[in-house]
């Protein structure tokens, strides 16, 4: 993907698009920036396009993390809908798949660029023998259709539940290409999980389940 300047990198990061977002709000704060100099026209055109390949990424439920209930759709997205897919195969009663559940809902809308998926295996016996998932929770990165990095259970993420947080799941997806630039920071991690955990998220609660060998 072609590189975007800091400054305007800057306020998509920290305004994230959504349907409510005003283009011109998005304009103004750039504008205001006191570094703006003699790139200030390049700026400006290119935070409007970038505001544009947003809504248009969002028209097609980037910015979302979606459960797909099918094989087929899943396999249209990720080889020719999308480029850049994060997908996690899930049981719905495993402790630690919920875990990975919210995380991955607090990157999706901010890191756009790319769809969150998920499958239940249940729903995926095709794809779960092909693909050799065998532990869960398994989060399968893609770039135009090719596995590009795997993350089985909570492998290279932290030492413990507590310690695995956001900012280290999106530093994996980083190092794999799956994701654009890093925008995690303190505030918008702690809303996310805020969100979450008063049970307004859309993956909702697991229950306690240790076992992560599932077949």
């Amino acid at each position: 993907m072609a590189s975007i300047d800091r400054a305007v990198a800057s306020v998509l990061d920290t305004h994230p698009p959504n349907d409510h977002s005003d283009e011109d709000e998005l304009l103004d704060i750039l504008d205001d920036d006191p570094a703006l100099d003699t790139f200030r026209e390049q700026r400006l055109q290119q935070l409007h396009e970038e505001f544009n390949k947003a809504k248009h990424l969002r028209n097609q439920e980037h910015g979302s993390y979606t459960e797909i209930n099918d094989e087929k759709t899943l396999m249209d997205i990720v080889s020719t809908d999308a480029e850049l897919c994060a997908v996690h195969f899930f049981k719905s009663d495993f402790h630690r798949c919920g875990i990975m559940n919210q995380h991955l809902e607090a990157l999706a809308p901010l890191h756009f660029e790319t769809r969150f998926l998920r499958i239940n295996v249940e729903n995926a016996p095709f794809l779960v023998t092909k693909l050799k998932v065998q532990v869960l929770p398994c989060v399968i990165a893609f770039k135009k259709g090719v596995s590009v990095d795997r993350i089985i259970g909570f492998e290279g993420l932290g030492y413990t539940e507590d310690t695995f947080s956001t900012h280290d799941l999106e530093q994996r997806l980083l190092q794999s290409g799956s994701l654009v630039r890093p925008k995690v920071n303190g505030i918008n991690e702690a809303a996310s999980l805020q969100r979450y955990h008063t049970g307004s998220g859309a993956c909702g609660q697991a229950t306690k389940d240790d076992d992560d060998d599932w077949d």
